[in-house]
């Protein structure tokens, strides 16, 4: 199968674009080596409408929902969205530091916004991802490892245990071992 490649600019063509104002540049050290896998649900556990694009984007409106109301004011990105029918959009460059991690540490060294790649996955911690979601994803991870030199990936609870769930237990990352055996995963067996 032939994927798409990134283009110099760290746009993936295969990738709706949306541009998210919520990045800045990336540190002088270099570029990204860690995924990091995340679920996301605007409205929590309801799928298909552009709450996580108007959140990435600034344009949340407080009184669309409730739940939007204590979120609205958040300026955070990610550098992808998979929706649940497998559709890829791209919110930043993967050349520039997206605002996804949060407060986090990968193997000692913290700040990983400095150095990852967001994904989000359209779901939550209670629900099975679709396999269109994994297809897209492991497209998506082949591209990337063509362009960047991404040696792990992990879920958001890896990187900030105790604050975050994400992609949480209904994400099997046996598919992402048995696609990428050349990447470190977190370690499944803990807990």
């Amino acid at each position: 199968m032939t994927v798409a490649a990134f283009d110099s600019e760290g746009w993936w063509p295969a990738a709706v674009r949306l541009d998210s104002p919520n990045w800045d540049e990336r540190p002088a050290a270099g570029g990204p080596t860690l995924v990091v896998i995340h679920a996301i649900s605007l409205p929590p556990e309801q799928f298909g409408g552009p709450g996580i694009f108007q959140l990435f984007t600034n344009t949340l409106d407080p009184e669309a929902h409730p739940y939007y109301a204590g979120i609205h004011q958040l300026r955070v990105s990610s550098h992808f969205l998979i929706r649940r029918d497998g559709e890829v959009v791209q919110f930043v460059s993967a050349n520039k530091r997206a605002w996804h991690a949060g407060v986090s540490t990968w193997r000692g060294r913290e700040r990983c916004n400095d150095f990852s790649l967001g994904i989000e996955l359209e779901g939550s911690d209670a629900q099975h991802f679709e396999p269109a979601q994994y297809d897209a994803l492991k497209s998506l991870l082949q591209a990337i490892l063509q362009h960047y030199p991404i040696d792990a990936c992990a879920g958001h609870s890896d990187i900030a245990p105790g604050r975050k769930t994400d992609p949480g237990p209904c994400f099997d990352w046996q598919i992402l071992r048995s696609a990428f055996p050349s990447i470190t995963f977190p370690d499944m067996q803990k807990g």
